[in-house]
């Protein structure tokens, strides 16, 4: 069993929030020289990116789990993940359904970019991603856990698209399989704040759309015996994570 450092919250340049510089290829390029070991490309109700990343990652020195941040119905973001590219493609299928048919703007949301593994520009996403989907939280849940993945529920602790922020208590019967703190406040001010969150396994992520933000953002440790979703899925319940905070 080693210890790994682990983002499991990181948007690329297909999120439209996101900076150009998010691109596979710079994220694992900055995760090598960085020591994070295990990356999770999160982009909003999409995962036309991660195939980039895993092949930028091919013979590097960091693991690229397949995910993705859905937005319910109840606008409350939830991070999904997949042991691997057939689950999570399985998954944007069914969200993809769930979306409205609405064009992005790219001049009020930012682009929506979908690269190849050389950064080079494959397509430009045409419909909006950044907005909710007709799924409820406890749907997503309960897919995701049907295909194979695990979800999170994505910054608890901020005041808005949190599912505290939205729906104002965690409820106890969502397949949860931890919460996502932010870095609004330190470790002991966000427990005292939210004494709720000691009931769940707690990770911090950087929720990265700049490339700053994801070396500088918090990231959670796992002691693992391989870097993949089961291991993780074994850590959160068995307690073997740690945090490391900006």
């Amino acid at each position: 069993m080693r210890r790994f450092v682990a983002d499991l919250h990181v948007h690329s340049l297909l999120s439209p929030c996101a900076a150009v510089e998010m691109t596979p290829r710079n994220i694992i390029w900055h995760a090598t020289r960085n020591g994070i070991d295990i990356v999770a490309i999160a982009d909003h109700n999409s995962g036309a990116n991660i195939r980039a990343a895993q092949e930028a990652a091919r013979n590097m020195a960091v693991t690229v789990l397949p995910a993705m941040e859905v937005e319910t119905k109840e606008e409350v973001h939830l991070l999904t993940l997949f042991n691997n590219l057939n689950e999570l493609l399985a998954w944007e299928a069914i969200v993809k359904a769930h979306l409205p048919e609405k064009v992005n703007n790219a001049d009020k949301f930012g682009g929506q970019f979908v690269v190849d593994a050389e950064d080079n520009l494959v397509a430009i996403e045409e419909r909006l991603l950044l907005t909710s989907s007709s799924l409820g939280v406890k749907d997503v849940a309960n897919k995701v856990a049907e295909l194979g993945g695990l979800c999170i529920a994505s910054h608890v602790d901020r005041p808005s698209y949190s599912i505290v922020s939205q729906l104002g208590f965690i409820p106890p019967d969502v397949n949860l399989a931890a919460l996502e703190l932010s870095s609004l406040l330190k470790r002991d001010a966000m427990l005292n704040k939210f004494p709720d969150l000691k009931k769940w396994p707690l990770i911090m992520s950087s929720d990265a759309h700049a490339i700053d933000r994801f070396i500088n953002g918090p990231k959670t440790v796992f002691w693992l015996e391989y870097p993949n979703l089961a291991e993780i899925k074994k850590a959160l319940a068995e307690g073997r994570i740690s945090w490391l905070q900006a």
